[in-house]
This record gives structure tokens, sequence and C-alpha cells, in this order.
């Protein structure tokens, strides 16, 4: 039996449940595996801070000095979350010849060509299976089971604060800010949930996702995002008459030597497999060239879940054996043979707020014309005075193209508003 020593960074929600798992299922890991982890220190920021579980109060420290400086400690487990000073104290451990195992999407997405450099040069293991989608063994499964694959296309739920407004919207009629309110009451989303609801959470777990898919280091800064909180249970109701969904989706192709990687909301198919996904779980659709599509679900957040994929790159982490690093070229320049796209093809829904007299569907109708976009369908509902709101469905159009006509439509006699642009992403 191999003995590990360890120390977690960080108590919180996910910190407590890795030290649960380690400890109340001690004995099965042993069995199952051959190794005993032993967890030595807890950094923590108060000691004397009432918690939920029960250990041993030597084993608080509030001093990382305290970590790095003892040669026992083998595995080094960050769950602080945020940029400072976890990207500090990952560095380090790393550099002192300590694998680390995180579950800090941001530090990845953004510094990852320095921790895997790092790691590499101190011939020691970098693991960040929870950093997306929770308990789900996604990135696992892009390193280790799916060589025989050209990756084509990823699409993911991977934002379980979105999924659950979305569907509670969905599913109950209530508007965005209500059910907003229910999921920080009943700690879905925080007190600030920008990250979440604008989509930057997702973001960075698309640049991991996708570098692994595509093989090629995706800058964050390539990746647009776009969140939900201009959707209206009156889109969300619109979009069910269509046999729709709306879904925060993090979307990633590749043909040939292009990639598009863009977050934001999404009408998909209510037949497709990603339609169901609902509340907090996670899901990831993956295409591959001979396996053809491939669906990953299941809590992509919560103590438990997450803290499940982190004890397994723990035990990962205990065998040099598991030690990987990436092929592709991992540095902060782009890609050398990778064009990045950023006028992709797909179908829109646009809402328009407009005054009811003569002329104003045909000018609308002109300005799409110019700027090359095909209207497939326009439905005219709920009248109010003398306002109504167009509902348009568009053929497949460029990016660019739309974003031109939604800027002349605000020029245009008779259009008040743009209420909403949602992408459409019929072929799945």
């Amino acid at each position: 039996m191999k003995k590990v020593k360890i120390a977690l960074l960080g108590l919180g929600n996910v910190g407590g449940g890795v030290y649960r798992i380690l400890t109340e299922d001690k004995k099965s890991i042993i069995h199952r595996e051959g190794i005993d982890c032993e967890v030595k220190y807890i950094l923590v920021r108060d000691k004397n801070k009432k918690r939920d579980i029960e250990f041993p109060k030597e084993i608080l420290t509030d001093s990382f000095d305290e970590i790095i400086n003892d040669d026992e400690i083998e595995i080094v487990a960050e769950f602080m979350g945020g940029v400072t000073p976890a990207k500090e104290y990952i560095l380090k451990s790393l550099k002192r010849g300590k694998s680390v195992v995180t579950a800090n999407k941001e530090v990845i997405a953004k510094y990852w060509p320095d921790l895997n450099e790092v790691a590499k040069s101190n011939n020691v293991g970098l693991f960040f299976e929870p950093s997306v989608a929770g308990g789900i063994p996604v990135l696992k499964t892009l390193w280790g089971s799916m060589q025989a694959n050209n990756i084509e296309s990823i699409y993911g739920i991977i934002n379980g604060t979105t999924n659950y407004i979305l569907s509670r919207m969905t599913d109950e009629g209530k508007s965005y800010d209500d059910v907003l309110k229910d999921a920080q009451s009943l700690g879905f989303a925080e007190a600030d949930p920008s990250s979440d609801v604008e989509g930057y959470d997702a973001m960075y777990k698309l640049s991991i996702l996708s570098s692994l898919a595509f093989h090629a280091k995706v800058p964050v800064e390539y990746i647009y995002h776009e969140g939900i909180t201009n959707i209206s249970s009156e889109d969300i109701d619109y979009a069910k008459e269509l046999g729709y969904v709306i879904k925060l989706l993090a979307i990633g192709k590749k043909q040939d030597h292009t990639l598009e990687v863009r977050v934001h909301p999404t009408m998909i198919k209510n037949a497709h497999p990603l339609a169901s996904v609902s509340g907090a779980y996670n899901a990831v659709f993956i295409k591959g060239s001979a396996v053809g599509g491939l669906m990953l679900y299941g809590q992509g957040a919560g103590r438990m879940p997450t803290a499940s994929a982190a004890v397994s790159d723990i035990i990962s982490a205990c065998n040099p054996a598991n030690f990987y690093y990436t092929t592709f070229e991992n540095t902060y320049n782009l890609p050398k043979d990778l064009i990045f796209q950023n006028n992709w093809e797909c179908g829109y829904y646009i809402r328009i707020m407009v005054r009811d007299k003569p002329g104003v569907l045909s000018n609308i109708a002109g300005v799409f014309g110019k700027n090359d976009v095909s209207i497939a369908s326009v439905i005219q509902t709920g009248r109010r005075e003398d306002i109504v709101p167009l509902r348009i469905i568009t053929h497949s159009a460029k990016e660019i193209s739309v974003k031109k006509a939604i800027e002349d439509l605000k020029y245009s006699e008779g259009v008040i508003e743009i209420g909403s642009l949602i992408r459409v992403e019929d072929d799945i």
C-alpha cells in the first residue's frame, strides 16, 4: 500500500467535500486503489471559524509556507477560487516538486501555458478535471478516450446557474429577475451573479474544453461570450411554439484550419438530447469523426459531484505514470495553423418592437435584404395601442451581416426597440 500525504488549500464547498470523501471512504480507496491518502494540512483564512464537517483541529493552518516547506507533502489540492493568490500557490507548489489538483477554471484557462511548462519541467502532475462540468469526467474523456477521433464540434451546457434559471423560466413561465432571486436564495447563484449570467464562467470552461478537443490552445480572448440577462419569458414561449428550447451553450466547431468558439443563448430543437438537460445539471455533446455523437451528462456543480472529480484526480496524481502534459503547442501565442472565425453562420431569432403602421414591415425586410440576410418567417402578436412585437426567424446567415442589419434597424422608421437576438442551431 502506498501512503501519500496531501494538503488542501481551502475548506469551502469543494474542499469540504474532498475531505469528507478522503476520510469517510478511506478504506474503500485503499481497497480499490492501494493508496492511503492522508490529509496533513488544510489551509484556511480563519482557523476558529465554525464549519459543518468534523476534522482534527491540528491539521488546520493559515500559513501556506508551512505547506510548501514540508517535503512530506506530495500533492497540493487547490479549492480557493479566483486568481489571487491561487495562481501563485499553484506555481510555487509545482516548482517545489509537488503535484497539483485544482478546480480553478479561471487560472487554468488564463495561465495554462505557464502551469503546464512548470509541471513538465519539474516532473510533477497538473490535474484539473473538477474545473469543468463538476462530476462529469469530460476532460478525462477528451484526454484519454477519444484518440481515434478528430473532434468536429462540441456543445456544452456547462454552467449550472444559467441552466437552472432558463429551465425554471421554461417550465414555470417565470421572469428572469424572479428566478434569479430564487436561485440566489437557494445558493445556486452568487450575490453578484455576473460571472455566471454574463457567460464568463462558461467562457473559461470552453477555453479548456476546446483546447483539448481541437488540440490547440484556445485563448479566452478569442471566445465570444454573451449572457442570458436579456432573455424574456416572451422569447421562451415563442421558442416553445416553434419546437425549440433556449439554453446557454458553449460551442466549439472546427473545420479544416478554421475554429469558432462562442458562448451565448441558443435555440435548439426540443428533440435534441441537450434540450432535456434541466435544473443545475450539465451536459457536453461531442461529435467525433469515428464515434459520431456522444453526450456526457450529470451534476455539473455542487459539493460532492465536484469533490468526486477532485478525488479522482488526487488518486491519479499519486502515480507518476498518470502525469500527462499537452502535446500541442501550449503557449500564449495563437496557434500558427488555426484561423479563429468571428463570422460564423447559423439561424437567428430577433424580437423587435415596432409602430403598427403601413410600410414598417417592408422597411425591415429591406434592411435585412440589403445585408444579405434572408427572412424565413415573421410573426406579429400582442398589439399594445399602436406598438406590436415582431418575431423574426432568419435562414442561415453570417454573424456580421446580422449584426450590421440590427444596427441599421435601430435607425429604421417605425422601429422602437430591438428586444432580443438569439442564435438558432439546427444542425447539432
